[in-house]
């Protein structure tokens, strides 16, 4: 057996997660390793979030151009590719280089080991032919990959995943997209507005399956306006490629495109991960962590990796928690006040901790020493960027109906409202509410229309506060705004 170097904590995996409890372990005297094989940042900044939104503004940009002939008098619109690919070459990923990353790591004082990083052993990880022995634990946050479905001659082609999709210079004449989730539609609609000729191909009675009817809908709607052909309930056999095309095939129909868009989920490889050296089964798809992000002893997990929703903000959210705890675990082994005396979360909120009279302060919060914040993912708000954009929280109707809780449903038409009638162009959208009758609170919503996204944040508010709702029937709506249509929604509760 190797040689083992003790540290305090060791980090394996610095996607969002992994880096900000790295940092913020290392900012706050502790010795902390960071282990990565790939980016350090992970998936958001070089192929998720920042690079698909710089995609999504463009071709945004390109429809209310178009937009204009509507509303304005008329305008020309002439496509090219090549400054959204310099923009997120350049601007975004540094020609997919994280020297920028792995820098602000080791500012705040970590140490950064780029490799597979694997536990060994309780408290232990090896990388390559180094040990590194973790004093107070080991925090995993290697994230998921593209789940790639069994698909007879699927893998004997050069497919892309959402990888090469954002990476693409060059822009193809057609593209078959497999999947009608979140990155599927997005992803579809802005090839499309580029002149690509796109087809979605879903197993599912509907695009966007996870998320209310309505809103699928209406994005199928828009898409197809677009240009974009969908065919839901279609599960795909087999795949060819003659050299050139890609042919999907479903039973007695085919689906042919130039290039071939896999988007049909992610998922954690466990087993790459030593797991089993400590106890933990590592067959499953996501590794299951507890409200303090415990997967076991001495073990904390963050981020995409525990299954609980592959967004960037579930991730920093979860790093804050785990921050608070090993913290406090600290302390607790220490028998004194907070080791630190840096941050710490109170509701997932990061503040400034300081020990005070036996109490820690966080921007006006108090908690007692050893208090650490348990995740609560009821408002747990999520947005697909299509045109118009999907934002949703907490419960669907259907979900809401199943757990067997009496359900009150509002719903207005976006357009219906001042703002969407002036809006005109491109207003398509709603306002969806589920309540809880018996309890007389929000427990989920869904707020679809240009800035959908945006106007969600009130319903976040809402069900994450449990305000009544007739406290939220009796609030000042400003006028006109698209976050108005919540007061109709609210008046159509039933």
């Amino acid at each position: 057996m190797a040689e083992s170097e003790l540290v305090d904590v060791v980090v394996v995996g610095l996607g969002v997660g992994g880096e900000e409890v790295a940092g913020r372990l290392a900012e706050a005297g502790l010795t902390v390793v960071g282990i990565e094989r790939d980016l350090v940042g992970g998936e958001c900044p070089y192929w998720g979030c920042i690079p698909s939104k710089m995609m999504i503004r463009a071709a945004n940009a390109l429809a209310e151009a178009r937009r204009v002939n509507e509303l304005a008098g008329s305008a020309e619109v002439r496509l090219d590719w090549a400054p959204v690919a310099k923009r997120i070459r350049e601007e975004a990923t540094d020609t997919w280089d994280d020297r920028v990353a792995v820098d602000r790591f080791t500012g705040r004082g970590g140490r950064f080991v780029r490799g597979s990083g694997r536990l060994d052993g309780p408290n232990r990880v090896r990388v390559g032919d180094q040990v590194f022995e973790a004093r107070y634990g080991v925090v995993l946050g290697t994230g998921t990959r593209p789940s790639v479905p069994p698909i007879d001659g699927l893998a004997d082609t050069p497919y892309w995943t959402n990888h090469q999709a954002i990476e693409v210079e060059e822009l193809p004449a057609s593209l078959l997209v497999l999947g009608g989730g979140a990155i599927g539609l997005e992803l579809a609609q802005v090839f499309a507005r580029f002149g690509v000729r796109v087809t979605v191909v879903e197993a599912a009675d509907r695009v966007l399956a996870v998320e209310e009817p309505e809103a699928s809908e209406i994005v199928a709607g828009a898409l197809r306006a677009d240009g974009v052909e969908i065919h839901t309930g279609v599960k795909a056999e087999r795949v060819a490629h003659d050299g050139t095309s890609f042919t999907v095939h479903a039973g007695d129909r085919a689906f042919s495109g130039e290039k071939l868009l896999v988007v049909t989920g992610r998922r954690a490889h466990l087993e790459e991960l030593g797991l089993d050296s400590v106890g933990i089964d590592c067959t499953q798809r996501y590794l299951p962590v507890n409200g303090r992000m415990h997967a076991a002893d001495g073990i904390w997990a963050v981020g995409d990796l525990t299954g609980e929703g592959a967004f960037t903000h579930i991730a920093m959210y979860q790093a804050g928690i785990v921050v608070a705890d090993v913290l406090d675990h600290i302390r607790r082994l220490k028998g004194g006040p907070d080791a630190s005396g840096t941050a710490s979360v109170v509701g997932g909120a990061a503040g400034v901790v300081s020990a005070v009279g036996g109490a820690m302060s966080t921007g006006g919060s108090t908690v007692a020493p050893g208090s650490v914040p348990v995740a609560d993912y009821r408002a747990l708000p999520r947005v697909t960027f299509t045109d118009p954009e999907v934002g949703a929280v907490g419960l669907t109707e259907q979900q809401a109906r199943a757990r067997g809780i009496n359900v009150q449903v509002g719903c207005t038409d976006l357009t219906s409202s001042t703002r969407g009638w002036i809006h005109k162009a491109g207003n398509a959208g709603l306002i969806k509410l589920v309540a809880d009758a018996d309890h007389g609170v929000l427990i989920g919503a869904t707020s679809v229309g240009p800035a959908g996204g945006e106007v969600l944040s009130a319903l976040v508010v809402a069900v994450h506060a449990a305000v009544p709702v007739s406290q939220l029937r009796h609030m000042i709506y400003a006028y006109p705004t698209f976050h108005r249509a919540i007061e109709d929604a609210l008046r159509n509760l039933k």
